[in-house]
Order: C-alpha cells, then structure tokens, then sequence
C-alpha cells in the first residue's frame, strides 16, 4: 500500500493544479446541491420492533388527525401573585392573548383553557395549545416573531407567560460559533507546532474544504434521507478533527524529510506513502466504528454514524490528494523561516543523505525522545499511576443514570424549560410525561373503558383520561397521568406494572394492551442497547482487532490499543457523570442542567471514541514500528517513534481536544455532552494511554510486543505500513540506559 500511495502523493504533488480545482468543483457543486436542497428534518426518534414503536404507529394509523405534521406551541399562563384567571380582568387578558396567538401566521387553531378545562385546580396556572398549519422546520421568522409578539404583549399586562413545544423557536445561544473557537485554537496550536503560518493554515483549510463538502453533502441529502440538523452538527465536529489530524501527520513527514535531504517531490511521495498508510487505516477503524452503530438498530443513530463515518472518508481522501498537491504550490515555505535557506540548493546525493542521517542521529534529543526514554527506564511506575489514575476516574460512571432528552433538560433560563416547571408545579409532576395506552378488542369501546377503571386504581396513578376510540371503532387510546415525573424510577416501574397486566387485560377484558410514552420510550431504549451492545462492541472492536494487526503484524499490539480504549472511555464517562450528572464544575463549564445522561450517549461515545484512539495508536505506533523494522531495539524504536511521533501526536490531540470543547458552548444538549465527553476521552487517550501507558507496555514486552504467530504471518498480507519498499528509512534514536538488546542504529 506503501507504493501505491507514494505514487499517489507523486503524482498530486506535480499535477497539483489539476488536483485542487478537482477539489474546488466537488466543494461547490456540492455546495449548490445542498443550497438549493429543502431544509432539514426535525430530529425523530425511533425504535424499530419495540412496543413503545409498535404503539406509536399503531397511533398514528389510526388516529391520523392527531398524527398531522404541524407543529404545535403549548402556552403556560400564571395569574400574578394573589389572582386567579378566572378573574374578570385576568381573564378579559387570557382571551386577549388566544386571540392574538388565533391571528398569528400558520396557526390553524388554538385552544381556550377555559373551555379545553386546562386550568389548575387553585385556578392560577392554566395553557392553551397552538396548532400551526406545517410543521416546525417550515416555519418562518415571521410566524416565530408573532408567537414572541404574542407572549411579550400578555407578560406586559402582568400575566406570567412561557411556551414550549417545536413550534417555539430554540435560542442559538453561544453554540452558534462553535467550530470557529476550535478551529482559532487549532491554528494557535498549529503555529507553534510548525513555526510557520503556510504550514499551520494548510491544515485548517484542507479541513475546511472536506468539512464543507461532507456537511454540504449531509444537507443536500438531508430531506431524502431524513438526516437532521444534529447529524450535521456531530459530522462537523469528527469532520474538522480527523481532518485537521490528518493533514498535520501528512505535512509533518513530508518536512521531516525534507529535513532529511530528500528532493521536494520524493519527500511528498514519501509522505504520503507512510504517513499517508497510517492515516488510511486510522481512517477505517474510525469509519467501521461510525458505521457499527447501525447494528444497534436505532435509526437516528445510524443516520448518524453513517453520516459522520463519511465525513471522515472525505477527511481521509483529503489527506491523500489536497494536501500533497497544496504542498507542491508551497514545498519550502512550509518550513520554518529559518532553515529555508537551505531547501533552495540541489538536493543532496545518496552519500550526503547518509551523513545527514547519521547528524540527524547524534542530534540532540527532543521533549518526546526524552519522555519516552524516561518510560522506557521506569515502564512499572508509570504503568502503575497511568492505569490506578485512569481507574479512579472512571469511578463516578457507577453512578451513572440516563434518560431521554425533553424541556425539563434545557437550561432553565430558556421559556421552554420555565413553561415545563410551570406545569409540573400546577398540574402534578407526572403531566409533562403521561403514558399513552393503546387498547384494541372484539367490543372496543367496553373494553378500554374497563381497562381504564382498572388503571385507575394501579398504585402511582394521579389520573386516567376518558377513551377515546378511533373513527373506524377498533382502537382506543387512555392517558395515564402518573404521580411522579418521567424521569422518575418509579414512573418506570409503573410502566413495567401497566405491561405486567397485559395478559390479565386480554384473558378478563379481551384487549390488546400496549404502553408508550416518554419513561416508555427510555425503558425500551435501554432494551434495545443492552441487547446490542455485546454485539456491537465484538464487531467494531473484532474488526479493528483484525485490522491493526495486519497493519502492525502483532497480536499484542491490537490487544492493548483495545484494553487502552476501555480505560479512556471508561474515564470520559466517569468525568461526564461528574460534571454532567453530579454538577462538578459546571458553572465553570457552563452547563447549566445537571440531572440524567442522555442515553444515546454513550453508545455513540463508545463508537467514536473507539475510532479516535485507534488514530493515536496508528500514528504513533507505526513510527515505531518502521524503525524496528529497519533494525532497531526495540526500546530505541519506542523512543524512536517518540522522537518523530510525539510532537505530532500533542499537537494532533490538542487540535482535537479544543474543537470538541468548542462545542460545549452548543445550546444542543447531546451535542454538548458529546463535546465534552470526546474532548475528555481525547486528552485521556492521547496524553495518559497512548503517551505514557503504550510505551510502558512496549518496554516491558520488548520484542514480544511484536509477535505473530508463523501461520498468521504467512496468512496475513504485508500492507507495508512502515514503508519499507520506499528509500532511506529513519534513523533510530539509541537511548542510554534503556532496556532491550542493544542494536546499532539505522543509518541507511
């Protein structure tokens, strides 16, 4: 594969005119597509096979009109303090206010709380429901600003007004530029990796480019496929990560050998043919992790993993192609302005390049070769902190408690969040979160109204609606209203109760019973992961499995890339619950609702975060790796790949760390644990496995860490990561004292 891609980056580098307009045709063709696209959908939430589903579209067939597509806007009203809006002056102002909410545009309808009995029982609190025309994705500024209008115009006459439902119009917030705080930090980070701002800006702007066309593709696609806003969002976010990464591996070889003596274009093709390898199989173990979350049967994760798995291949190709020919319109001013000079003259022949790698070796050692010798002496030591540190974070995951996403989550200065409490105070906490039970019989009408009697006297029952039976009479529908909220644990255990009974409903009552609803919902969710998550684990990690060790031909390389991943994940989980759920920090943070964790968390945490530190493991691995290969001990090939390697891989890991904490400042809840949580596990993968628990391991194995079995060796293809059919390897750096046979260094 090496080859292969050496001619690719060759022949990008000297056709780099054609390469780059390529580029720029597909940026904006793409770009039109999804300018001219129809807007996206609204985020839906569906579990094939489930009863909560099978409830949800038994609802819908046959009960279409209260399925329509329009959006809806639930308005909270308060009497000020000491007043009832039964009052004849509170009241002249309610009905003000449903008139002004009739007029408004799109609205085809609109409760009257009076008449619609949906006051409190003190008569202080009461809402009215506005129905709109289409649904909330089409509604336009101006419907939006009549809604405010309308709030604003009763809050001035003293009444206490919020709203919610997807009709309300979210607050962007701070969440809106996001991406640009991490890509600013990125490029902070990029000029002193680099020194020079040509180097430091071809990252940021080959990200940009794929980023572009991925999103774009996402949008122009989005109505087809039904992929929402947050898909494009979570897209964005891998998008300019990996692609940053990606960039800065390739650039960083292709002036590590430019150093090295060799001619502009071979030190391209050299490039991308090693660096280049890694960033390919980094690359797919990101993409099969994305892409293995359809096994977890839930559309909106699949839709989501797909999506961003192929930002990531756009990312790759990227990579591959731009970057070398971006390099080719800028071979020598990549490199820092003080060692130009000498990049101007003839390149250097092979008994030159063989002095200047022998110079390269007696160098003075590096941050990262010195660290690395440091492990390589007390690979105990370190293993033991690294590996008790990243255990005691992931403690607080134990507690860890998760629930769906609702108004009750939005930070509770946002009118939707005040309109939620308004109606949990007044009207009983479980009215935010009724079940909706669905029943169907040989005599519908009887038999629900038995089921309903019976439902009323379930333990934790606040109230039980009157049936209401479908046009064509063989299917009704009861709304339980329970004590506590939907969040509770005791609202679940009344939903297993409910269910409990179905058997009892249809050997007394002949009905067909099923129960949906919110804490339903989370009930099945958790089902439907428990069942797929071993699968989904022996599949993604399997594949990877397989994967790294035809690249690094090494069973024990693979084995602890894994066990690594589970400590940083396992620790990124452990911080989310602390900030997230127990409130450590947040105000720091700026999360403003602590309470449950978002239960397609840490399923899509586990497939990215998999993904990403694999790229670690790749990257810096196969430095290690290409001078083993080519001769060297095996703790002078740790330090030799630090020596390379390690800068790279801070700067790579800092690039990512600050473009997921970007978007903790997103209004978007999941996209905000998200941020968080891929910008923990990045730091605790990168700094404490990869950099100090990786070469640990590799010291104390010495040669056995590359071991293979004869068959497997003779089995498996030689992708030839390390570049071995390429010239001159790298030198390998010897380190005093280290442990392992002693071999002379690698010079050419």
């Amino acid at each position: 594969m090496a080859t292969f891609l050496s001619a690719v980056g060759r022949f990008a580098f000297r056709r780099r005119g054609l390469v780059t307009l390529l580029w720029l045709a597909a940026l904006v063709g793409i770009g039109v597509a999804a300018a001219s696209a129809p807007p996206p959908p609204a985020d839906t939430f569906s579990m094939p096979g489930t009863e909560s589903q099978k409830a949800f579209d038994l609802l819908k067939e046959k009960f279409p009109a209260a399925n329509a597509d329009g959006a809806t806007a639930r308005v909270v009203l308060r009497a000020p303090r000491g007043h009832r809006l039964a009052e004849p002056k509170v009241k002249t102002e309610v009905e003000d206010l449903v008139a002004r909410l009739g007029k408004a545009p799109e609205v085809a309808a609109v409760s009257d709380p009076f008449q619609a009995n949906a006051v409190s029982r003190d008569g202080t609190t009461g809402y009215a429901v506005a129905t709109y025309k289409v649904a909330a994705t089409k509604l336009d500024d101006k419907a939006h600003d009549a809604l405010t209008a309308a709030l604003d115009g009763s809050r001035r006459s003293g009444l206490t007004v919020e709203a919610g439902g997807d009709a309300v119009k979210l607050d962007a917030g701070s969440g809106g530029g996001a991406e640009g705080i991490g890509i600013l930090v990125s490029a902070v980070v990029l000029v002193l990796t680099f020194g020079s701002l040509i180097a430091a800006g071809m990252p940021l702007l080959t990200a940009i480019v794929g980023v572009g066309i991925g999103t774009s593709a996402i949008t122009a696609l989005g109505s087809t496929l039904g992929l929402s806003s947050t898909t494009t969002t979570l897209a964005m976010m891998l998008g300019l990560a990996v692609g940053i990464d990606y960039a800065l591996f390739v650039i960083s070889r292709y002036r590590s050998e430019l150093s090295e003596g060799r001619e502009r274009q071979d030190a391209a093709a050299r490039a991308v043919g090693t660096a280049g390898t890694a960033v390919v199989f980094a690359g797919l173990t990101v993409i099969i992790a994305l892409a293995g979350l359809a096994v977890i049967n839930v559309p909106m994760l699949t839709k989501m993993g797909l999506a961003a798995a192929g930002t990531v291949a756009v990312a790759v190709l990227v990579a591959l192609t731009l970057v070398p020919a971006l390099l080719g319109f800028a071979p020598v001013k990549v490199m820092p302005r003080a060692e130009r000079r000498r990049f101007h003259g003839k390149p250097l022949s092979v008994r030159q390049q063989r002095k200047a790698d022998r110079r390269a070796a007696r160098g003075k050692p590096n941050l990262g070769a010195r660290w690395a010798a440091f492990v390589v002496r007390r690979p105990a030591v370190v293993l033991l902190f690294g590996v008790v540190g990243l255990g005691a974070l992931a403690l607080p995951a134990a507690d860890m408690r998760l629930g769906l996403p609702s108004e009750g989550t939005y930070a509770k200065d946002t009118t939707q969040r005040k309109a939620y409490d308004m109606l949990s105070e007044s009207f009983g906490a479980g009215f935010n979160g009724p079940l909706t039970v669905t029943v169907q019989g040989k005599d519908t009408a009887a038999a629900a109204a038995r089921v309903g009697e019976r439902l009323a006297a379930v333990k934790n029952v606040a109230k039980v609606s009157p049936a209401a039976t479908s046009p064509d009479g063989d299917t009704a529908i009861i709304t339980v209203v329970p004590k506590t909220g939907p969040q509770d644990h005791a609202t679940e255990e009344l939903v297993r109760t409910i269910r409990g009974m179905k058997a009892d409903f249809r050997a007394t009552d002949g009905a067909a019973v099923l129960v949906t609803g919110q804490t339903a919902l989370y009930i099945d969710f958790s089902k439907t992961l428990d069942d797929a998550l071993l699968l989904y684990l022996a599949l993604v990690v399997g594949l990877a499995f397989l994967l790294l060790m035809v690249v690094f031909r090494s069973v024990l390389v693979p084995l602890k890339a894994a066990l690594g991943f589970l400590l940083s994940v396992g620790a990124a989980l452990g911080a989310v619950v602390a900030v997230f759920q127990w409130g450590w920090l947040a105000k720091s943070l700026g999360v403003q609702q602590q309470g449950q964790i978002m239960s397609t968390l840490p399923i899509f945490m586990i497939g990215v975060v998999f993904g990403l530190a694999m790229d670690y493991e790749v990257f810096l691995v196969a430095r290690m790796r290409e001078a083993y290969v080519h001769g060297a001990s095996p703790s002078d090939a740790v330090v030799t790949g630090f020596r390379y390697g390690g800068r790279v891989v801070t700067a790579a890991a800092l690039i990512m760390t600050s473009v997921f904490s970007s978007f903790v400042l997103d209004t978007n809840d999941f996209v905000k644990m998200m941020g968080f949580s891929l910008a923990a596990a990045v730091l605790f993968d990168a700094f404490v496995v990869r950099m100090a628990l990786v070469p640990a391991l590799f010291a104390l194995l010495g040669r056995h860490a590359w071991w293979l079995p004869r068959r497997l060796e003779k089995l498996l293809p030689n992708m030839d990561v390390e570049g071995e059919r390429l010239s001159h390897p790298p030198a390998a750096v010897p380190v005093a004292g280290s442990r392992g046979e002693q071999q002379p260094s690698y010079a050419g």
